[in-house]
């Protein structure tokens, strides 16, 4: 087994993480698990399991408008959130923080709001090549609804974004510029601050997902001058069902409510509503609340070891990782960026990549298989499907030789 540097792991005590994550220590088909499919959905520390677990069992009522203990307990619990998001995030003001399911919700809110009020016939959407199927849809629908164009940033075969072609692509009709912070696929790290302000310069505006850039790396809107930019908390380490849309105050007091209901409203009557002050206008409902302490509790974790700790030692493993599985004869990384996240993907010759994710499972190393909602990309890498694994600052390099030895026994089976 190789190492890492000792520079890295001086500043990053892995064991001593891994202890913070029950599911690891678990036996999958008789073996230790290997949990390698992060950008799905990343593993929960116990610090989030409890603090989900204290909102059930201590403060669990409905949020903002009771005047009891409890309401007021969990009121400020969720909006302590609210506040450690503006903090992770660089934001200027909570009120530009909407909380939603997650990214896919943050931009089919942008697109239904913002989009219909402003996108008109003839107008263009551009998005890119890498796109997750979550920041193509949406636009589509819009274009089609508004007869808008959808325009598409080429990339080259180690999947990184033609910039000289993006820049031909921006003209005086493009509305709207949204791109992945960081692909899913690919793992490519797109260079999203140059994006922003060459789109800009156009009069566009902006929407970065970022669901797979938040785990991994800083964040900094401001310093991007994102318009738009929204992420998942469980692929930071969070619960499911809870996310953000970051927007600037002057674009979000702009649009529309995205849905009616409690909570989003400040006076009803049968003849007119008065709709609330940011950021509740686009909050209807009772939230999940459980979902945002979590996420809290997720973005004080991932803080207490810090992104920049958490980055040099993904890059490790990256490097491992790649060093191994190149070696091995008969496969192909599809996504070979400069930049990159912490994302192996692979092909094998003459084996489906399901059939490769099944054996692996049975030596217990979980990986993910299939176009992973990004059908786009596997149409340019004349792929049906890849197989990747995905890593956490909780992996090791043990793993990824179980990882390799497991791809190894795949080829003994299908040779």
């Amino acid at each position: 087994m190789s190492t890492l540097s000792s520079a890295v792991t001086a500043t990053f005590d892995v064991e001593k993480i891994r202890e913070d994550f029950p599911v690891l220590k678990q036996t999958v088909h008789g073996k230790p698990l290997v949990y390698l499919d992060s950008a799905a959905t990343a593993q929960k520390p116990t610090a989030v399991v409890d603090a989900i677990r204290r909102f059930h069992e201590v403060d669990c009522a409905n949020i903002h408008r009771g005047v009891h203990e409890l309401s007021q307990r969990s009121t400020a619990a969720y909006e302590e959130t609210r506040a450690k998001v503006r903090r992770f995030l660089h934001a200027n003001s909570s009120d530009e923080l909407i909380f939603v399911r997650g990214t896919t919700e943050g931009i089919n809110l942008v697109t239904s709001t913002w989009g219909r009020k402003n996108v008109q016939a003839g107008d263009e959407i551009v998005i890119s090549a890498m796109e997750h199927h979550s920041n193509i849809v949406p636009w589509q629908m819009l274009c089609e609804e508004r007869g808008a164009t959808l325009r598409v940033i080429p990339m080259n075969e180690r999947g990184e974004l033609l910039l000289e072609e993006y820049e031909k692509l921006l003209t005086p009709r493009t509305r709207m510029v949204a791109v992945a912070h960081v692909s899913n696929a690919l793992g490519t790290i797109n260079p999203v601050r140059q994006m922003i302000e060459m789109a800009h310069k156009a009069g566009a505006l902006t929407l970065i997902d970022g669901a797979q850039a938040t785990p991994h790396m800083k964040v900094d809107v401001q310093a991007l001058d994102a318009d738009f930019y929204a992420f998942s908390g469980h692929k930071v380490f969070g619960p499911t069902g809870i996310g953000i849309l970051y927007g600037k105050r002057k674009l979000l007091e702009g649009m529309p409510p995205y849905q009616g209901g409690g909570d989003m409203i400040k006076v009803v009557t049968f003849e007119k509503t008065t709709y609330n002050d940011l950021p509740y206008k686009f909050e209807a409902g009772t939230p999940n609340i459980a979902g945002g302490i979590g996420l809290g509790a997720a973005l004080d974790y991932v803080n207490k070891l810090g992104l920049d700790h958490i980055a040099a030692w993904e890059h490790s493993l990256l490097e491992y990782g790649t060093e191994r599985l190149s070696a091995i004869p008969g496969l192909r990384l599809i996504g070979t960026a400069r930049e990159k996240a912490g994302v192996l993907s692979f092909v094998m010759d003459g084996i489906h990549p399901h059939d490769i994710g099944t054996v692996l499972d049975n030596l217990g190393v979980a990986v993910r298989t299939g176009h992973h909602c990004a059908q786009p990309v596997m149409d340019f890498f004349h792929v049906p499907a890849t197989t990747r694994a995905s890593l956490a600052f909780y992996n090791t390099p043990a793993e990824i030789d179980a990882l390799a030895a497991g791809i190894l026994k795949v080829k003994e089976i299908f040779a």
